[in-house]
């Protein structure tokens, strides 16, 4: 399973009439080094997610943008998505693994799972590693050494630190033994997409 360093989620604001504007700031981020993303829209129709799926698939090409869809497995199955990515809100990993055994699955992790909760899961986002406004008064930050721990429980499956995370937090967590980053605000939250990939691009650089 070929899994990307930098993932980068969409804004969940994304409507059909901003998908040109949305697919350039996408080409920059690309050009910049983003080799991943998650397409998590939860507010467009099944038809125009499938949309935005297959124009970003022909802009760019598999080769070189790793895509995941959020929570709906038959728009993932549908557009040749190379994964379906599972919230608490989504059907569990392994009731999809058991309808789609060839499917790449993601899981949105965290330490408070249930057991058996990411059973089926090829990789997982854990998180919040730090505080983010978006997981404010749900969950608490983990922090790097609680992350560390459950990415050293989690072998071997991939795991991608999530949650506040900025371009310094880069280095620590692929010390860890993490797989990457996955990034909201960080890129598609900020007005230059392509620069802000730089910057967490930079980042993940091996150290020479």
């Amino acid at each position: 399973m070929r899994l990307p360093r930098l993932v980068a989620l969409t804004t969940g604001e994304l409507e059909p009439a901003a998908f040109p504007a949305f697919l350039r700031g996408l080409g920059a981020a690309v050009d910049a080094g983003l080799d991943g993303l998650l397409v998590r829209e939860p507010a467009l129709s099944d038809r125009a997610l499938a949309e935005l799926v297959e124009k970003i698939r022909t802009a760019l090409g598999p080769e070189r943008l790793w895509v995941g869809v959020h929570d709906r497995v038959h728009v993932a199955v549908a557009t040749g998505a190379d994964a379906a990515h599972l919230g608490y809100r989504s059907l569990t990993p392994s009731v999809v693994r058991a309808c789609f055994p060839g499917l790449a699955l993601g899981f949105s992790a965290h330490a408070t799972d249930k057991p058996g909760a990411r059973d089926g899961a090829d990789y997982l986002f854990l998180g919040p590693l730090n505080a983010t406004p978006s997981k404010a008064g749900l969950v608490d930050p983990l922090g790097l050494e609680a992350f560390a721990r459950e990415v050293a429980a989690q072998r071997p499956r991939p795991v991608y630190a999530i949650g506040g995370l900025a371009p310094e937090d880069g280095p620590s967590v692929l010390a860890s033994g993490a797989q990457g980053l996955a990034v909201l605000r960080g890129v598609f939250g900020q007005p230059d997409p392509g620069a802000a990939t730089q910057r967490y691009v930079r980042s993940l650089a091996p150290v020479s």
